[in-house]
């Protein structure tokens, strides 16, 4: 009796051991440099293990004592640390901080020189205009969008403060264009709080100085808040701010002229 035709599922079984036998066979007789090694669809070496990233090293945090001594020596190199931003009043104040985002101090004085000396109150900002501000601060990055926030927080403050800037955070974070971090600005500067308004550089610092390891602004304020002395936490913004953009940069920071280097836990050190 003749056999029938085999089935297919027994043909393709065959087929793929004959194929895998051939592939063995040549591996045996090729090169080991000549073989080239099968991935899976995943693009991993079968054997092989993924690699993951190293997390980077996290420094200790400082103590309380060379937290002390990092701001001594601040203080003594700087005792009174200004703000870069040109204002006359708590109102031009607010006004430059909100400008500030994402564009440099430099680069806001440049164009509310020209504004101030035309408005430098909410009731002449708003006789001014959207328009007229909107092409005097056209130097400034998201000017359009800014020059907007600038009248809409005047006429808040004209309708429901008299055309004055509060000193109460909550109402400072109600205004258009103003979060926490103007606030406290605002706070600091023009009434005097002991504020900390957490900045790229204070949020990089604060991390290479170990006094934070806060992923958040917020967190990182925090943590100043309750670390640095009450001695102070007045300036201790400005001290991170200046150091920060003169000094400790974050590419290349010129470490041979920090008053603080020995002090520092920073991989990023230069010397």
């Amino acid at each position: 009796m003749k056999d029938g035709p085999e089935r297919p599922g027994l043909l393709h079984r065959r087929f793929v051991f004959r194929h895998v036998a051939s592939l063995g066979a040549r591996d045996k007789y090729m090169k080991p440099s000549a073989v080239k090694k099968r991935k899976t669809t995943s693009g991993v070496t079968p054997g092989d293990k993924p690699s993951r990233p190293r997390a980077a090293p996290r420094s200790r945090k400082s103590t309380p004592a060379e937290i002390e001594e990092i701001f001594r020596r601040l203080h003594e190199s700087n005792p009174e640390p200004k703000g870069e931003l040109e204002h006359s009043n708590p109102y031009t104040l607010l006004v430059a901080v909100v400008l500030s985002a994402q564009a440099t101090d430099a680069g806001v004085n440049k164009a509310t020189r020209g504004l101030f000396k035309l408005a430098d109150t909410p009731q002449k900002m708003l006789a001014l205009g959207e328009d007229k501000v909107r092409d005097l601060i056209k130097t400034i990055g998201l000017f359009r969008n800014k020059a907007k926030n600038v009248i809409l927080l005047s006429e808040k403050l004209v309708a429901e403060h008299g055309g004055r800037v509060p000193c109460d955070r909550a109402a400072l974070e109600a205004l258009p264009g103003v979060g926490r971090k103007t606030a406290n600005v605002v706070l600091n500067i023009a009434f005097g709080e002991p504020t900390i308004a957490v900045d790229t550089h204070v949020f990089r610092l604060s991390h290479r100085l170990g006094l934070s390891r806060g992923k958040t602004p917020e967190a990182v304020e925090q943590d100043l808040l309750k670390c640095v002395p009450k001695a102070y936490l007045q300036h201790a913004h400005h001290w991170l701010i200046l150091h920060g953009r003169y000094i400790c940069k974050a590419v290349k920071p010129a470490c041979g002229r920090c008053v603080i280097a020995d002090l520092c836990r920073s991989r990023d050190k230069t010397t």
